[in-house]
C-alpha cells in the first residue's frame, strides 16, 4: 500500500502561477511539492509563448533579408533552413527548463514529475513518470492545470492527424501550403511566420472576421498586412470535412456565402481555441466545481469551491496570458498575507506577435458602445505620428485612443513597430489615472515609437 506524504502546500501544473506558488511557499519555510506532467515551466517557455516568438523572430529576420536592397544591403536568393530555426528553438527551451529547474533546487520546493489524479479532498495520486506511484495530501492545494488545443468536431480532421502548436513548432522542414483553421492570435502569428518561411498559406475562419474581439479597424488593418503578404484569409468559411493526412495531401472542404469550395493543401493547422485541462483528474473526488465550459469556478480571490484549494491561470478561467497568470501568483499571495487584493478590474494588456504587432490595453470602441461609455476617440497612422518612422521604413499601422469624460485614458490599441513597448508607456499613465494631457505635453525622447503619443494625444476631439 501507497504511504501518505504530506505537505504544507501541493500545487498541480508547473505553469508561471504555480512555480512562483511552490518557491515563495518553500523560501517562506513550508515543505511544497510541485506535481508536473510534462513541460517543466508549464507551455509558455516549451510549446507556446517563447518557442514561438524564437520562430516570428526567424521569419523576420527572412524578410528583412529579403528586403534587404530598399535599404541598401545586397542580398542573393534568401531560403529558410527549419532544422537550424528549430535547433535554435530547442536551445533556448533547454536553457529555460534548466533555469527553472535550478529554481526548485534553490527554493527547496520538490519537482514531481509524473501525472496527478484526486482520490480525496487534497488527497493527490501521482503516477511517477519514471514507474511507482506517490500519494500526496496537502493542508493548501493549488490547481494550475492549463488549458490544451480545441479540435473541432469536423468530419476526418482527426483522422487526418492535423497540427496544432505544439506539433508545428516541432516541424523541420517549410510546409508547401499550410492550411489553417481559426484566425484567432495563434492562427494568425503562425500565417505569417510560414508564410515568411516560404509556406503558400491559407486561413479559414468561420465567423466574419477575424480576432473576433477587436475593433473592425483593427482587423480590417491585419488582415491587408497579411494578404499583402500573401497571406489568403477566407471569412464566413465552415469548415464541412477534411480527407486525407497532414503531412502528405489534405483536401478541406468549406462552405461559404458564395457556395462551397474544394481547398487541396498538404498540411493543415487547427488554431480554433483552447479547453482547460479539467477533466480526467478527479476534481469532483476534490470537491472543486467546474463551470458549463469545464473551468473552475473560482471567485475573485481564486478560491474554488473546496476550502483550501486555489485555481490559477487559464484553468481558472483567467485570460490566456502568461502575465495574468503570474499576477494570479500576487492575487493568492497577498490574500494569504492578510491582504484583500482582488482579480476584478485588473487593467490586463496584450499583444498579437505579427509583424508589426499588434497591442491593446484597457477599452476598445466596441467594448465601449456595448457599455454605454461616452468616449472621444483620435486616431493616427504610425507614419504621421512618429518620425522614427522615416527612418527604418516601418510605416505600417496606426494608434488609436479613447479618453473618458473626465480625460483620462480609458483604452489604447496600436498597430506598428514596438507596439508593445509604446502600449506600456499609455497603460502606466492608465494605472496612475494620469489626465490624458499630462503625457501628451511630456518630453519624449526623439526618434522613438512612444514619441508618437504626443500628436496622437493632441489629436483628441475637444471635451
Amino acid at each position: 500500500m501507497t504511504r501518505t506524504e504530506h505537505y504544507d502546500v501541493v500545487v498541480l501544473g508547473s505553469g508561471q502561477g504555480g512555480q512562483l506558488i511552490a518557491w515563495h511557499m518553500a523560501r517562506s519555510g513550508k515543505r511544497a511539492a510541485l506535481v508536473e506532467r510534462r513541460w517543466i515551466g508549464g507551455a509558455c517557455p516549451n510549446i507556446a509563448c517563447m518557442p514561438s516568438k524564437t520562430e516570428v523572430w526567424s521569419a523576420r529576420v527572412a524578410d528583412l533579408a529579403r528586403h534587404g536592397a530598399q535599404y541598401g544591403v545586397s542580398t542573393g536568393p534568401v531560403s529558410t533552413d527549419m532544422p537550424t530555426v528549430l535547433q535554435r528553438k530547442h536551445r533556448m527551451v533547454d536553457g529555460e527548463i534548466a533555469g527553472h529547474t535550478q529554481m526548485f533546487r534553490d527554493s527547496g520546493a520538490e519537482l514531481i514529475t509524473g501525472s496527478g489524479r484526486f482520490v480525496a479532498p487534497k488527497v493527490l495520486d501521482v503516477r511517477l513518470n519514471d514507474g511507482g506511484m506517490r500519494l500526496l495530501t496537502g493542508d493548501r492545494v493549488f490547481l494550475n492545470l492549463g488549458t490544451q488545443a480545441a479540435i473541432p468536431d469536423i468530419p476526418g480532421l482527426i483522422a487526418a492527424q492535423p497540427f496544432t502548436h505544439i506539433e508545428l513548432l516541432e516541424l523541420n522542414h517549410v510546409p508547401e501550403h499550410l492550411l489553417i483553421l481559426g484566425a484567432g492570435y495563434v492562427g494568425l502569428e503562425f500565417a505569417q511566420v510560414f508564410r515568411r518561411f516560404g509556406s503558400r498559406v491559407t486561413v479559414i475562419e468561420p465567423g466574419p472576421r477575424p480576432l473576433g474581439r477587436e475593433d473592425g479597424d483593427v482587423t480590417d488593418e491585419i488582415v491587408r498586412l497579411l494578404t499583402h503578404e500573401g497571406v489568403e484569409v477566407l471569412t464566413n468559411a465552415e469548415a464541412v470535412a477534411v480527407h486525407g493526412r497532414s503531412g502528405d495531401a489534405v483536401r478541406l472542404l468549406t462552405r461559404t456565402p458564395s457556395g462551397e469550395r474544394s481547398i487541396e493543401a498538404s498540411d493543415i493547422l487547427v488554431a480554433t481555441g483552447r479547453v482547460p485541462n479539467t477533466a480526467g483528474i478527479g476534481l469532483g473526488e476534490a470537491r472543486v466545481e467546474l463551470d458549463e465550459r469545464g473551468y473552475i469556478r473560482v471567485n475573485e480571490r481564486l478560491e474554488t469551491s473546496a476550502p483550501d484549494v486555489w485555481a490559477i491561470g487559464e484553468c481558472a478561467g483567467s485570460p490566456h496570458f502568461t502575465h495574468v497568470s503570474v499576477d494570479d501568483f500576487r492575487v493568492i499571495k497577498e490574500n494569504l498575507e492578510g491582504g484583500r487584493r482582488s482579480t476584478r478590474d485588473r487593467l490586463v494588456p496584450y499583444c498579437l506577435f505579427t509583424d508589426p504587432p499588434l497591442a491593446h490595453v484597457g477599452l476598445s470602441e466596441n467594448d465601449a458602445h456595448r457599455q454605454g461609455i461616452a468616449v472621444r476617440v483620435a486616431k493616427l497612422s504610425v507614419v504621421a505620428t512618429t518620425l522614427r518612422t522615416h527612418v527604418t521604413d516601418e510605416t505600417e499601422g496606426f494608434m488609436k485612443v479613447l479618453i473618458g469624460a473626465d480625460d483620462r485614458i480609458l483604452g489604447f490599441t496600436m498597430i506598428g513597430a514596438e507596439a508593445g513597448e509604446v502600449m506600456t508607456v499609455m497603460q502606466t499613465a492608465m494605472l496612475a489615472k494620469l489626465p490624458y494631457q499630462a503625457l501628451r505635453d511630456a518630453v519624449i525622447s526623439h526618434l522613438t515609437m512612444a514619441e508618437g503619443l504626443g500628436p496622437l494625444l493632441n489629436a483628441v476631439p475637444a471635451g
